[in-house]
């Protein structure tokens, strides 16, 4: 790749900013990373102390002075709060980092060539089937709200700027380095702790899974189109598996049963059964296609701990 950019990401050290800086830097880019390290860990953001920025989004100086002072050609932003049970015991914490932050962001980027946003899958209402860019949203939680506002500022941003803008709603990641206690690290620390019993809460809802590594993927050659307006794309795996569906998978890496016990404390009172991605623009845009199953994911994950 020829066109080497210069390339900032904000929540680049945490669990998909940190897949996303390794994936640009692999691509020949110059990565700077802005992390207040709140939820992210410094040496997962994979770049030297010159192209790491710890600032706090919701300081809008610092962040100005930032991203001034970096004068990036491509921003990613990734930093939000998005463990859904902490944002809703948190929700001005939530609301002002997801919204006031973005805003802060946002408005430091005018002089971007391109700018990704991440939101979320929890912008859709219930639905049974896959749901496409157009579906209407409806939100069921403080984070989906605060992300479906990040998505407006964002269009508002391009209107305002004229700078190219992508919004990439995420379904569920999977992969090394998760920062959040989410279903698959949870199964993954509950397994290699020696556990065969798993606590775990609701059991039959269905999400869309995919790698972080594929999630790099997407966005790098979103980017690398060279889109010119603002354009949203789901970034999922476009298959969904159920709670017992991803213990299965362990099981069959490990070799071993697993039990499932629910664990009263862990169950979520407002549920989704379904949430599945249907992934076909963003196919035929980028030509993209998913390389990590299930499978392949969860054996990398049993590795990952027994390397350490």
């Amino acid at each position: 790749m020829s066109d080497k950019k210069k390339v900032l990401i904000t929540g680049g050290a945490g669990f998909i900013g940190s897949a996303l800086s390794r994936h640009l830097q692999e691509l020949g880019h110059e990565v700077y990373v802005l992390d207040d390290l709140s939820f992210g860990r410094r040496e997962l953001a994979g770049v030297d102390d010159a192209h790491f920025l710890k600032v706090d989004i919701r300081d809008r100086a610092a962040t100005q002075q930032a991203i001034a002072r970096v004068d990036p050609q491509w921003v990613l932003h990734l930093a939000a709060i998005h463990f859904i049970p902490y944002c809703n015991q948190h929700p001005v914490e939530a609301a002002d980092i997801n919204i006031n932050g973005t805003i802060n962001v946002l408005d430091a980027c005018v002089d971007a060539e391109q700018v990704f946003v991440a939101s979320t899958a929890a912008v859709y209402p219930i639905a049974d089937g896959a749901v496409r860019e157009d579906h209407p949203t409806g939100p069921l939680d403080i984070y989906g709200i605060t992300k479906l506002a990040t998505e407006r500022l964002a269009s508002e941003f391009h209107l305002r700027a004229g700078v190219p803008t992508i919004v990439g709603r995420f379904f569920n990641a999977f992969g090394p380095n998760e920062t959040n206690p989410h279903l698959i690290p949870e199964v993954q620390q509950q397994v290699l702790s020696g556990k065969r019993t798993l606590q775990l809460g609701n059991l039959d809802p269905k999400r869309d899974f995919i790698h972080t590594e594929d999630m790099s993927r997407a966005m790098a050659l979103l980017l690398g189109k060279g889109l010119t307006g603002f354009e949203v794309f789901n970034i999922g795996r476009g298959i969904e598996y159920s709670v017992r569906e991803i213990v299965d998978a362990f099981e069959r890496q490990l070799g071993e049963p697993l039990t499932i016990e629910v664990d009263p404390a862990r169950v979520r009172k407002v549920e989704r059964m379904h949430l599945l991605a249907d992934v076909s623009k963003l196919k035929r845009v980028t030509g993209w296609e998913p390389k990590w199953g299930i499978d392949e994911g969860v054996a990398t994950l049993l590795k990952e701990e027994r390397h350490k």
